[in-house]
């Protein structure tokens, strides 16, 4: 597993070693400052390596004891890709390059690579389908696409059996909402547990596809456990407006929260939404939380963490 330490890389994690899974997690944070797997460390079924995606020794050394690699470790901003092309081209690019030559030395025959909606860009057209041309908008969509196109190529070539999951609005426990990564829902709950107001770009009318974290993770293992390959959307098939969240998260928390409506940050896609459809036949992928479920577990989560510090 790559990008172990991360959000959805930690949550995947819990779920791999709940099922009876052995996990060898790599991510370049040491140990001693990931707090996402403290408490993973006394399982024996589990071990942690502090290493870069770019070391390609280090991958061939590891993968000879795997039978799959769930790779999520990039460079996952699009302000910084924007300010430092070269950086997330190497990481996200060569990186995953990486991770699927060491996967087939080791007679691997199976990646499941963490993508994005992003590669889908500004399209107006609603919901996104596989089968769009994609339109990527920033170095970082670019990146996700290049892999998503590497993974393709070494089905074909070595007969592999890679899938590519498009995330779209991924959120839940364990999100920082302090990260320069961080979507709008973590900080908008943790603004709203502290009274405070919640920043809106624009008039507010925008919609996503938020998915709870607890769907993508279930996504990952179905995509690992079945024959499939290729390329899926990993969503909740159900748009929410910016205005609807604030609202049903002062709903949950039983406040009235306050809001300030800023200027549109220029390029913000409008809406996105997903069809699952092709995820759905291929692996039986079926989301199980809603918005407000999801975010209910959310929250509790946020308070308790809140309580703790």
């Amino acid at each position: 597993m790559t990008g172990a330490a991360g959000f959805i890389g930690s949550n995947i994690c819990d779920e791999l070693l709940e099922r009876g899974y052995e996990v060898i997690a790599l991510d370049s944070l040491p140990m001693s400052r990931s707090k996402n797997l403290e408490h993973l460390t006394t399982s024996r079924r589990f071990s942690f390596v502090e290493g870069s995606i770019l070391e390609s020794e280090l991958l061939a050394d590891l993968a000879k004891d795997a039978d799959a690699i769930i790779h999520h470790a990039a460079i996952a901003s699009v302000q910084r890709s924007m300010e430092d092309p070269r950086t997330t081209n190497v990481v996200n690019v060569n990186g995953t390059l990486e991770v699927l030559l060491a996967a087939k030395k080791a007679g691997i025959r199976k990646v499941v690579f963490a993508s994005s909606s992003a590669v889908y860009g500004d399209s107006p057209e609603q919901p996104k389908t596989e089968k769009m041309t994609p339109c990527p908008k920033s170095v970082y969509a670019v990146s996700k696409l290049t892999g998503e196109g590497y993974c393709q190529a070494f089905n074909e070539l070595f007969d592999m059996r890679n899938v590519s999951l498009r995330y779209f609005n991924v959120f839940g426990p364990r999100q920082d909402p302090k990260s320069e990564y961080a979507a709008v829902i973590p900080r908008f709950i943790e603004r709203a547990l502290k009274g405070e107001e919640m920043t809106i770009f624009g008039d507010g009318r925008q919609s996503r596809d938020f998915i709870y974290i607890e769907d993508v993770v279930q996504a990952n293992l179905k995509a690992l456990e079945s024959n499939c390959q290729g390329i899926f959307n990993i969503g909740s098939g159900r748009p929410t407006t910016v205005n609807e969240l604030a609202h049903l998260i002062g709903k949950l928390l039983e406040r009235e929260v306050r809001t300030v409506h800023l200027e549109a940050r220029e390029g913000d896609v409008k809406d996105s939404l997903s069809d699952i459809g092709k995820a759905s036949r291929a692996f039986g992928f079926a989301p199980k939380y809603d918005i407000e479920n999801g975010l209910r577990a959310t929250i509790d989560w946020y308070a308790r963490k809140g309580q703790k510090d």
